[in-house]
């Protein structure tokens, strides 16, 4: 089976003179011409702007509340400007899912532009989003597939990206399903949380447990399989963070094919470069990507989070 670019270039570059000729040899191959796929995700996955322009990744954000204004993210507060808005306010900031409309005037859009549509969320365990995504999907005339990533941040942007790359490249949708399939059972996300006071805000943790953390200065680290957060140990200093996620990402990528490596943080750049410094020392490993993560990630993890996101094969 051809994609519709290859199948494009068979039709054109036939040797039969004319249309019908050309049409006939065209049909004689058994060449299916696939329908093109756009890909849709939300504002959770911490791609890069020039990634998402590059395969017109289509974007359908959340939005947030701190200090009782309402936000849509990523559009009109950055991640530095909320992280700024939520240290000045008391209250625990709230992030919301896309209505069910958002994603159906995406759909119905994407449609008519004779599109099938690849639409790839943040786990359904932490937000609503891909439910809204799967509600729209049944409304719309458009052909939809919904996924749920079970992963989020940059975690998310690799099937994201990957997903466009197939679409470009004219693969089928069961084909980029499959990969999909594969990249989820080999990702791995850890996620370090610098201050408990938004998991007391958000009802997580106790106040008490959170002021005895606090004493010791421990950071707690947990690892997100199969859309579930699992702790893992907990750590008193940023030092003992860098050499643990460092540790952890070279035992599991040792003898593999490392595909992406991204950290997405709250505010904790240096934290961040150490990490990228310590996992070059050890793995050789040098296209560890760094960036601010979202709004809605940071509502839930407070300023100083950070997380080491990494797939292979």
């Amino acid at each position: 089976m051809l994609g519709y670019r290859e199948a494009g270039t068979l039709f054109i570059s036939s040797p039969a003179r004319n249309l019908y000729n050309r049409r006939q040899v065209y049909i004689s191959r058994e060449v299916i011409i696939l329908a093109k796929i756009k890909i849709v995700t939300d504002s959770t996955s911490d791609m890069p702007k020039e990634l998402i322009e590059k395969y017109g990744i289509e974007i359908v954000p959340l939005s947030i509340t701190v200090g009782g204004e309402t936000y849509t993210d990523g559009v009109d507060i950055s991640p530095v400007q909320f992280l700024g808005k939520m240290k000045q306010t008391p209250e625990l900031p709230k992030s919301s899912q896309p209505s069910t409309g958002a994603f159906l005037e995406v759909y119905d859009r994407l449609g008519n532009e004779g599109y099938d549509v690849l639409s790839i969320h943040m786990t359904g365990k932490m937000s609503g989003t891909v439910r809204s995504a799967e509600s729209a999907a049944q409304m719309t005339a458009a052909k939809v597939t919904v996924v749920d990533s079970k992963f989020i941040s940059k975690a998310l942007g690799f099937q994201v990206k990957e997903a466009a790359i197939m679409a470009n490249e004219g693969k089928s949708m069961d084909e980029i399903l499959a990969r999909l399939k594969a990249i989820q059972e080999n990702s791995r996300l850890y996620i370090m949380v610098d201050t408990l006071e938004n998991l007391v805000k958000g009802g997580r943790i106790g106040k008490g447990r959170a002021f005895l953390g606090s004493l010791l200065n421990i950071k707690p680290i947990a690892s997100l399989e199969g859309a579930e957060y699992n702790p893992v140990t907990k750590v008193r200093s940023h030092t003992q963070v860098v050499k643990f996620l460092a540790k952890q990402f070279a035992e599991d990528v040792a003898g593999k094919t490392i595909k992406g490596v991204g950290i997405a943080h709250a505010g904790a750049i240096d934290l961040a470069e150490k990490i990228k410094e310590n996992i070059y020392e050890l793995t050789g490993y040098e296209g560890v990507e760094t960036d601010y993560t979202n709004s809605t990630v940071s509502t839930h993890t407070g300023p100083g989070a950070i997380a080491l996101m990494y797939y292979f094969e």
